[in-house]
């Protein structure tokens, strides 16, 4: 009975797990490209 929802809530945690890493990365590459290229003083 719960088969396709505990599916779709797989899904879901991988959806949203992904979406942190992507923020995550270009958080990142935006800190380091702030902290050596520009910013500062």
């Amino acid at each position: 009975m719960m088969d396709g929802m505990g599916g779709m809530m797989m899904f879901g945690m991988g959806l949203v797990w992904l979406l942190a890493v992507v923020v995550l990365v270009l958080g990142a590459a935006a800190l380091v490209k702030y902290l050596f290229f520009g910013g500062g003083k």
